[in-house]
């Protein structure tokens, strides 16, 4: 396979329309989530998924607890944010664990 402009495999470079294969996400899609994929000669950036995911687990586990332990003292705006919070953390782990179950390496 021919790596094009900007670290993306050729194909991918002339259609960006076209959904990638199976066999792409498991190979690692070059320069996803990378503005700066190849400038300057960089190589393209793959993602850490696994680390993401552990770090989500434990922004949820952490704010829910925050979040209950502010509702207990009675500070109800704190608790509030902090169940926000939470939320987004199960968003993003939810997302992660769609892009890992999608077959995308890291």
């Amino acid at each position: 396979m021919h790596i094009g402009r900007a670290g993306y495999p050729s194909t991918m470079a002339r259609d960006r329309r076209r959904r990638p294969t199976r066999e792409e996400y498991q190979r690692g899609l070059y320069g996803y989530h990378d503005p700066t994929a190849g400038f300057g000669g960089a190589p393209p950036a793959l993602s850490a998924l696994t680390l993401r995911l552990w770090l989500a687990g434990i922004g949820v586990v952490v704010w829910t607890l925050a979040a209950i332990f502010a509702y207990t003292l009675g500070i109800r705006w704190l608790a509030v944010i902090m169940a926000v919070l939470a939320v987004v953390g199960i968003v993003d782990f939810a997302w992660v664990s769609h892009r890992k179950r999608r077959g995308e390496p890291g």
